[in-house]
């Protein structure tokens, strides 16, 4: 029996010291973890404050790949004006307002209607359609198997504070191409490619006017 009880207790005691061992081991790895963690939250906290300091130096204000002047503090979208020889009638109001939308939501300027530090407009000068792919028929002749509408706006950019900056003065030139099935007419096409037309053309726009540094 004293031999049974010796072993009982030798078992009992190696058990023990597995389970503490055990613990002592997760304890470090979870107090290694919260080292990391505070390294980490230290380091972040360090480089907005390297990112906020390099702003002030720079004169120069950047949320979303966005630059601003930090002077410039509103801005007005004129309506999108059309000249193209085909006019479709939604992309004029709706350009315009989506791409007040964007500046909105995508940089702390503030829209007003007159007085803007930033005055944008813009013109459609292209809505054109041309063949994009050719594929043969049953007779096997050529026929036009893909159409692609051109879509081109010239923008406009004027910075009131500083209209002498090349920068935020400028007029550029933005296109797309978007293709549809030529057995389709634009008629036909156009509703399926109004919003994806629409949202290309503001972001080309609002790229050019907020990336041009």
């Amino acid at each position: 029996m004293t031999l049974r009880s010796n072993r009982i207790e030798n078992t009992e005691y190696r058990i023990q010291n597995t389970v503490a061992l055990s613990e002592a081991t997760s304890n470090g790895r979870l107090a290694a973890r919260g080292l990391q963690l505070v390294t980490v939250l230290k380091l972040a906290a360090r480089s907005s404050w390297l990112v906020a300091v390099f702003a002030l130096f720079t004169g120069c204000y950047s949320f979303k790949d966005v630059s601003i002047p930090p002077a410039v503090k509103t801005f007005q979208v004129d309506l999108i004006t059309n000249t193209a020889r085909y006019v479709n009638p939604q992309l004029s109001p709706q350009i315009t307002d989506k791409l007040r939308q964007k500046i909105v939501g995508q940089t702390r300027l503030s829209p007003v209607r007159e007085g803007a530090h930033y005055e944008i407009s813009g013109v459609i000068t292209d809505y054109s359609v041309s063949t994009s792919g050719i594929s043969p028929n049953n007779q096997g002749q050529q026929q036009a198997s893909i159409n692609r509408l051109t879509v081109g706006i010239k923008v406009v950019l004027k910075n009131t504070l500083d209209p002498n900056d090349p920068k935020t003065n400028f007029e550029a030139s933005v296109s797309r191409n978007f293709d549809y099935d030529a057995n389709l007419s634009l008629t036909q096409a156009e509703p399926q490619l109004n919003e994806t037309i629409i949202k290309n053309m503001v972001d080309e726009m609002f790229n050019r006017i907020f990336s041009n540094w």
